[in-house]
């Protein structure tokens, strides 16, 4: 947030008109006016005189409201976040539903666009697991809890943690069963309808 747009809100906020703040902080309306409208900026001596009537840190002053532009910017993740979600969501069952069609249509073309199909899949699948390393969110618990907006406790945090190996190792084995079966499946359709 801009310095202007600071002084603009925090003197609306205080119901001060741009004549009460000058008054308080020794300039003229008219400099006020420019500092709101970007025309000038308040020096070191006005941005202190600001800040004690704002009631306000010189680095709030100038840097803005920190906790709105973060709330802002998690508000933006989160919609990135659950949207990834659904593409990913909506590309797996696409990749699920997809060989037979393929294969009997598009012949040989059909396992080029199926390939196509799972780079892009791969593609939402990596944009997730990003998500899921910045935030430090890996459990279920731990996915539920950022998608509702909320985090958990340091206790519930910890037990989280200690249940991230067994689920990794539980997620490698099934996700491996599934490729497995996926893949056979596959190869079987196309070889079945190819070879029609």
């Amino acid at each position: 947030m801009k310095i202007a747009n600071q002084i603009k809100r925090l003197r609306s906020e205080k119901g001060l008109s741009q004549d009460d703040l000058a008054e308080k902080i020794f300039v003229s309306r008219q400099t006020v006016s420019n500092w709101e409208n970007e025309k000038t900026y308040p020096d070191i001596k006005s941005l202190i005189l600001l800040s004690e009537v704002f009631e306000t840190s010189l680095d709030a002053l100038i840097k803005g409201d920190l906790n709105e532009m973060k709330r802002q910017i998690d508000g933006q993740e989160y919609a990135r976040f659950l949207r990834n979600s659904w593409i990913l969501t909506i590309m797996f069952i696409i990749l699920l539903i997809t060989p037979i069609p393929l294969a009997h249509f598009l012949h040989w073309w059909g396992i080029a666009v199926y390939i196509a199909i799972f780079a892009l899949t791969m593609y939402f699948a990596v944009k997730i697991e990003k998500y899921k390393k910045k935030y430090d969110i890996q459990t279920f618990k731990e996915i539920s809890a950022f998608i509702d907006g909320k985090s958990l406790s340091d206790i519930e945090k910890a037990r989280e943690e200690g249940k991230r190996l067994y689920q990794k190792i539980l997620l490698a084995f099934c996700s491996a069963l599934a490729a497995l079966a996926v893949t056979a499946v596959t190869a079987f359709l196309f070889i079945h309808f190819l070879g029609q």
